[in-house]
């Protein structure tokens, strides 16, 4: 019989007054006995509406049904099947507009844990796992993937497993793209991400670290090495600024370098060669998750206080439910309807204070959300000396202006057919943020499996 509890079985997690102190993981995820009560939840619905809300496909029923029985080993096979990273998606997927959108106990309560779920699922299939990768014999054919983030590495595990010789081109100096240098370490532990990656070259995927193409290759010349195809997985890493008066001083980040110095280069660590600068008094500009991540990074750094600035109403701020929760347990301040209009510094060229200005909403805009208008006469200031600029990204320019024939749109998105992925170049592919702009991990998962659909048809196609 399935269990009709109406609420998702809770997930353990650190104390906010306690983790707001440290970067350990901040949910902990669930017991044996806590995901069987879980799975046995669902309904194992004949039409299976949550398949559709997953842009991967996860089988999501199936794998459930097996965790109900305690076969976890099972579970996980059927995750992977669709899915390369699913230790990734169990924690940062936004499962509430996706798949858990679609469950039918939703209706009538609170939908299924299905996030929950596959974060157990794979966290059990990493400590208790047995089986050997094996890599599937080669089929002759080389792809390149440019970039080593969600995309890439979907695109890469997906024609690695269809017999593909797969090189994976990386900037920097570690695979894993936003998983390792954006998503902060108290929601997505680095270590997690790694396993994820080695499970992909044993399988064949071949890793090649600071490779910036467009610099130290162009596209042409992948070609011209025999590769048959490229894919493009750059994502969205060039920040956007308000271009007001002040980002230029000494204190004044973008949302980007801050979590990449501290993600990264491990700037929370003293004995790291780049620790972090104190921060005291801090603000964060923006309402996205990538804001909540600065703000709740900047309390673990040391900060005292720290505001969330947003130019529009709190029902209106894109970021994920369940971290604006977070943010406020742990301490943030929302400093909703406010926009800074300049960053006022000391003599030395340091941030001292961000000047605002109070905001209400008017008529609605393009996005369909009402636009918001400056109240005149209402400029206040406010003194800090730390300001997080976490207003969006952008993609970079560098392989779009290095390459012949790829078309981009005004705002620097490669162009695509939506369907199969490619590009204004034939043998060229892209997907994820360097395609759609900023957005989430699993839509840039689920481009980049797409791709690689259409890449194998269109190899396979050419040589036949």
């Amino acid at each position: 019989m399935p269990n009709m509890q109406q609420k998702k079985t809770p997930m353990p997690e650190q104390a906010p007054e306690v983790r707001c102190h440290n970067f350990a993981e901040v949910a902990e995820g669930y017991t044996e006995e806590m995901a069987k009560n879980e799975a046995q939840r669902c309904l194992n619905c004949k039409n299976k509406p949550c398949v559709s809300g997953c842009p991967v496909g996860v089988h999501i029923p199936d794998f459930i049904a097996h965790v109900a029985n305690g076969e976890y080993e099972k579970a996980f096979q059927i995750i992977k099947l669709t899915n390369s990273l699913p230790a990734v998606c169990g924690r940062v997927c936004p499962q509430e507009t996706q798949c858990e959108s679609k469950c039918v106990r939703g209706l009538k309560g609170e939908p299924v844990g299905i996030g929950r779920l596959e974060r157990f699922v794979s966290d059990w299939h990493m400590k208790h796992g047995t089986e050997e990768s094996t890599k599937v014999p080669s089929n002759g054919h080389k792809v390149a993937i440019i970039g080593a983030g969600p995309s890439g590495l979907t695109c890469a595990g997906d024609l690695a497993a269809k017999g593909y010789q797969v090189t994976v081109f990386e900037a920097l100096h570690v695979a894993g793209g936003v998983l390792m240098y954006g998503i902060p370490q108290f929601r997505l532990p680095k270590e997690i991400v790694q396993k994820e990656i080695d499970a992909l070259k044993a399988k064949g995927v071949e890793v090649k670290t600071d490779m910036v193409i467009g610099k130290v290759l162009e596209i042409d010349e992948l070609f011209d090495m025999g590769y048959e195809a490229v894919f493009i997985g750059t994502g969205a890493g060039l920040p956007n600024f308000m271009n007001i008066p002040g980002e230029a001083l000494v204190g004044t980040y973008s949302a980007n370098e801050f979590l990449t110095r501290v993600n990264l280069m491990k700037a929370y660590k003293p004995d790291y060669d780049t620790p972090a600068v104190p921060v005291h008094k801090v603000a964060v500009i923006g309402g996205g998750n990538v804001a909540m991540d600065a703000a709740r990074t900047a309390l673990r750094l040391g900060a005292e206080e720290v505001h969330v600035l947003y130019r529009r109403a709190e029902e209106q701020m894109p970021a994920r439910r369940e971290e604006v929760h977070h943010a406020k347990e742990e301490g943030v301040i929302f400093n909703f309807l406010t926009a800074p209009v300049r960053i006022l510094g000391d003599d030395k060229g340091h941030v001292q204070e961000v000047e605002c200005v109070k905001m209400q909403l008017g008529e609605p805009d393009a996005s369909g959300r009402r636009r918001p208008v400056e109240i005149p006469g209402s400029n206040f200031k406010q003194s800090v000396d730390c300001v997080v600029v976490a207003i969006g990204n952008s993609p970079n320019p560098l392989i779009r202006s290095t390459t012949k024939g790829l078309e981009a749109n005004h705002k620097g998105c490669v162009v695509v057919d939506e369907e199969t992925m490619k590009t204004s170049r034939e043998g060229v592919y892209a997907a994820g943020d360097a395609v759609s702009g900023a957005a989430t991990v699993i839509l840039a998962m689920g481009g980049g499996k797409a791709a690689a659909n259409s890449i194998d048809a269109f190899i396979q196609g050419k040589n036949k």
